[in-house]
């Protein structure tokens, strides 16, 4: 109840008035006036295509605020599009014979729900769906939302001791999951921190590591001291605990908390953002009218979804942007299949396509490629890391993309806050992120000077709106040190921007390393390493690859008098750490670049690594 009362605190960070400026804006304040000027409409002619620019030569730009912002719950917003188009295509999974109208999914959704509050759960209790991609994700992603149950997105290849740490962190309450993926044993691996579940009633687990987990619930297999999803989503669905639900719903109010996403900072040790249904009811809205979704017909309204749920591209982009605007979610594999993303076009004509830069690169590189019929296809959305020319060019001449847009955010910013026109020039989408997002302030600030950066000069790039996370679930003093008392969210991110409001993001002032678009974090596996008994020192670096943008570099000092090898090192990490953590390159050092005060000099070991590697 304390950390849930923190939350509401948090609250405040979105709420506060936007006229406060903190000494980071102080520049802006003379020129704040004149910045309506800088406003001129697109060439389409739209009257809602005006865009604003920056006013005065300085990186400081605001969102228009014409479009009103969104006071609903998700639960509202699946209830006012299952009214408006009951008979269209909601949610279609070739792989498990789902295909759902958003009648149905309504309906289905109500009744899980319902479920979920007739096990013993409530308002403000945190629910972890570990998973990959499935129907069972997006039921429980909408159905805790329409209980005011908290949805917990947990990385489906976490091992057990980040498993162990994430439902920790939040004090999960339940946990969602099938019993295995691949060669992912959902069930061992949770039983290796809570060996009490394969003893326990259902429901009723009591775990000394977790003491705040009570529900197990089983996607797919009746298991020992799990309940079962199916029998969750029947027994919600009696009269008596609909009722319930629809008793319960009078409660509950747009800025409440409803997802929590681990990201990262400096430190490296994984934090919970925590989102609203206002975050993501407002910028998944606001993702769907930038990609122009309200003009298309239900023909040209399939989005194809092979990025990741637990990541905000896919519960936001994806999820959300189909509730907002009635368009089809087709999710065409549980984790990235470059050749089932093209089938899923083909047969279900999809017409948008997401993914990161990497899921773009194997797409377009499938052997037989050509054979398939992508004749439906307009545009769709590249985010996640950024992705070179060539790239953008490639996607929209060959997947007949010219809608591509770019988008840039943080999980902090739920997520989307720089986004392009679908009408942007092929350079414009090649060489920037896009333009503000509405309801959207963002300033580049002088990392020296801690004043506003000129026009096309690089500065840290610092957002604030309705779009700002509560804050770090649990973490008040983490959370003032990324949202200042002037409710400005410093992005750690190095942009720049131009006279026509483009940005461009040149660097990453945290060290954190993005691998087709998972975002990895140094200290933490460098604190992993230091568990193995012949390492000394180590450090973690990003090296650039054509394929994953970046791969992940352990440079390690062994203890005097050992050896070992690299096969060794990555065989230590297997069934530790998730596989994409694993680094791909083990480089055995015997010192570091420093600085004068004996600081490790990271962006100097890049190089040395880069030319170490030929790469």
């Amino acid at each position: 109840m304390a950390i849930y009362l923190w939350m509401l605190r948090f609250g405040r960070l979105c709420a506060g008035s936007p006229g406060v400026l903190g000494p980071r804006a102080v520049v802006a304040r003379g020129w704040q006036e004149a910045r309506f000027q800088g406003v001129r409409p697109l060439s389409s002619g739209d009257a809602d295509r005006t865009i604003p620019l920056p006013v005065g030569g300085l990186s400081y730009i605001q969102g228009l605020t014409r479009q009103r912002l969104i006071n609903k719950t998700v639960g509202q917003c699946l209830e006012a599009i299952a009214q408006r188009v009951p008979d269209r295509e909601a949610l279609v999974i070739p792989q498990e014979n789902v295909r759902l109208t958003f009648a149905q999914l309504k309906e289905e959704v109500d009744k899980a729900a319902s479920g979920l509050l007739s096990i013993g759960l409530n308002k403000g209790d945190r629910l972890g769906m570990w998973g990959p991609n499935s129907y069972a994700w997006v039921l429980m992603q909408l159905a805790t939302a329409q209980a005011g149950i908290i949805l917990v997105s947990v990385n489906p290849a976490y091992q057990p001791t980040e498993l162990e740490y994430a439902l920790k962190k939040v004090s999960c309450k339940a946990v969602t999951f099938p019993k295995q993926f691949k060669t992912q044993q959902y069930y061992n691996i949770l039983k290796q921190i809570c060996p009490e579940l394969e003893t326990a009633r259902p429901g009723a687990l009591k775990s000394q590591r977790l003491p705040a987990l009570t529900t197990v619930i089983s996607v797919d297999d009746p298991l020992p001291g799990t309940l079962l999803l199916d029998e969750v989503v029947a027994a919600g669905g009696t009269k008596k605990h609909l009722a319930q639900l629809r008793y319960s719903q009078q409660f509950l109010s747009c800025r409440d908390p409803i997802n929590i996403q681990f990201t990262s900072g400096t430190t490296g040790s994984p934090k919970g953002a925590t989102l609203s249904h206002y975050n993501i009811v407002n910028n998944s809205n606001m993702i769907g009218d930038r990609l122009r979704l309200h003009l298309k017909t239900a023909e040209n309204l399939r989005i194809v979804l092979p990025s990741p749920l637990y990541h905000c591209l896919g519960s936001v982009g994806g999820t959300m942007v189909s509730i907002m605007h009635g368009a089809t979610l087709i999710l065409p594999c549980p984790v990235f299949d470059g050749k089932k993303a093209l089938e899923a076009i083909s047969k279900e004509r999809g017409s948008l396509l997401y993914g990161t830069p990497t899921m773009f690169v194997d797409i377009l590189n499938q052997p037989d490629f050509s054979s398939y019929d992508i004749s439906s296809m307009c545009g769709g959305v590249i985010a996640g890391s950024p992705a070179p020319p060539e790239l953008i060019r490639a996607i929209i001449d060959k997947l007949h993309m010219k809608e591509l847009v770019v988008a840039y955010g943080t999980t902090e910013n739920s997520p989307v806050t720089f986004m392009n026109f679908t009408e942007d020039t092929v350079e414009q989408k090649a060489e920037s992120v896009g333009r503000i997002m509405p309801h959207t302030e963002a300033q580049i600030v002088n990392m020296k000077t801690g004043t506003l950066a000129e026009l096309n000069t690089s500065g840290e790039l610092c957002i604030r709106g309705y779009c700002v996370m509560l804050g770090y679930w649990g973490e008040p003093q983490k959370t003032e040190e990324a949202i200042g008392q002037d409710k400005w969210y410093r992005t750690g991110d190095i942009a720049m921007m131009d006279s026509q409001g483009f940005c461009k993001i040149v660097g990453r002032y945290k060290d954190m390393i993005i691998r087709g678009g998972e975002n990895i974090y140094p200290a933490e596996l460098e604190d992993f390493f230091h568990t193995h008994p012949q390492v000394q020192e180590v450090q973690v670096v990003g090296v650039k690859d054509d394929r994953m943008g970046e791969e992940i570099c352990a440079c390690i000092r062994l203890k005097k008098g050992e050896k070992t090898t690299a096969e060794e090192i990555k065989a230590f990490c297997k069934g530790k750490i998730a596989h994409f953590k694993i680094p791909r390159y083990i480089v055995f050092v015997t010192n570091y670049p420093l600085t004068v005060s004996g600081k490790i000099q990271k962006f100097k070991l890049r190089q040395q690594m880069e030319q170490h590697l030929n790469l």
